[in-house]
């Protein structure tokens, strides 16, 4: 179609060239009455005629097309594609399409980065839900079996079974806590005092500090309350989380030291700090993907989901903040976040 559109108007403009070279040559021949100089000026005058004749003509005919492109509902929403009529011109189209592309090829690649994370994220949900689950299946089965007349090794397997179904339970409920926080978390934001709220967490978490032999305080007495205002429930489960954390790596016999800090005039900064094994360099910018693990076989061992980080990440952003993490491999790691002090 396209084709049969240029012919059509290649022919109106051989049409027109053919008349005006006609009447020019007829002007030119009866001013000079002389045949050589007719034909020499003819000649020159002629084919700059064709010349800017069929300049104008082809760039008329690109526009017309532009106009068609432009106009394609293919673009609707593509601003960079959508011109005034006044504007528009080849050099512009052309940059634009090279946009166009470009944003295309993008988004194209972030599709297939995205598709490549939605395939490892159901590989590790399907390692993480099912070690706990086979686990379990085996000490029962075995305990059904009647094969064990040691009430002392029942008991034991029994113990063990329990033990996998509660790692099994805490990756559930992390996931669907994840699964929450993605889909848009609504924030009960109110005034509350931080000191109060980490001697809580404190309190809760002493026993599972006690079996590792991890010592759990405040770096300061902090006799006074300092408040903050953020949805104390999320922010409870980011302190735990950070805190159990730093007891699953923590050395035996360690610490693990919370600090209130002033951040600017208007946030302050909560610090995690322990002394325990510290985490590599490059380890430290994955942290909070989900899943990931720098000692896999340390991460068994616990137990833990490998989404506590971040569901810390997703919660502390929901709040408009921000998590730094300073680590040294063999002398412990630091995790901070801030928040806003209260009017």
């Amino acid at each position: 179609m396209k084709l049969v559109q240029l012919n059509r108007h290649l022919l109106k403009t051989s049409l027109l060239t053919a008349v005006v070279l006609a009447v020019l040559g007829t002007l030119l021949y009866l001013f000079f009455d002389s045949v050589w100089i007719t034909i020499l000026l003819f000649s020159v005058l002629g084919a700059l005629f064709v010349f800017l004749l069929y300049r104008a003509s082809m760039r008329q005919f690109i526009l017309m097309q532009l106009h068609k492109v432009y106009d394609s509902p293919l673009f609707d929403n593509e601003p960079l594609l959508k011109k005034e009529s006044n504007d528009l011109d080849f050099e512009s189209f052309l940059v634009n399409v090279r946009k166009f592309a470009e944003g295309k090829r993008r988004e194209i690649e972030q599709l297939n980065d995205r598709d490549d994370f939605r395939r490892e994220f159901m590989g590790d949900v399907s390692h993480e839900l099912k070690t706990p689950l086979f686990s379990a299946q085996s000490y029962v089965l075995t305990v059904l079996d009647g094969s064990m007349d040691d009430p002392e090794l029942e008991q034991k397997y029994l113990i063990r079974t329990k033990k996998s179904l509660d790692r099994l339970t805490s990756v559930v409920n992390d996931l669907d806590t994840l699964a929450k926080l993605e889909t848009g978390l609504k924030l009960d934001q109110k005034a509350f005092n931080i000191v109060q709220c980490i001697k809580d967490v404190t309190d809760m978490l002493e026993y599972s500090a006690e079996k590792k032999n991890i010592s759990l305080n405040l770096g300061e007495p902090y006799d006074y309350p300092i408040m903050v205002k953020a949805d104390k429930e999320k922010i409870e489960q980011v302190i735990t989380n950070l805190i159990q954390n730093s007891i699953n790596y923590g050395t035996i016999g360690g610490h693990t030291t919370l600090w209130i800090r002033s951040h600017t005039d208007y946030r302050i900064r909560i610090e995690v700090e322990d002394d325990g094994v510290g985490i590599e360099k490059e380890d430290q910018a994955r942290l909070f993907e989900r899943f990931y693990r720098v000692d896999k076989s340390r991460s068994r061992d616990h137990g833990g989901s490998g989404l506590g980080l971040a569901i810390v990440k997703h919660i502390l952003e929901a709040h408009d903040q921000e998590i730094f993490i300073e680590s040294t491999p063999g002398s412990g790691s630091t995790f901070s976040f801030t928040l806003n002090r209260a009017d």
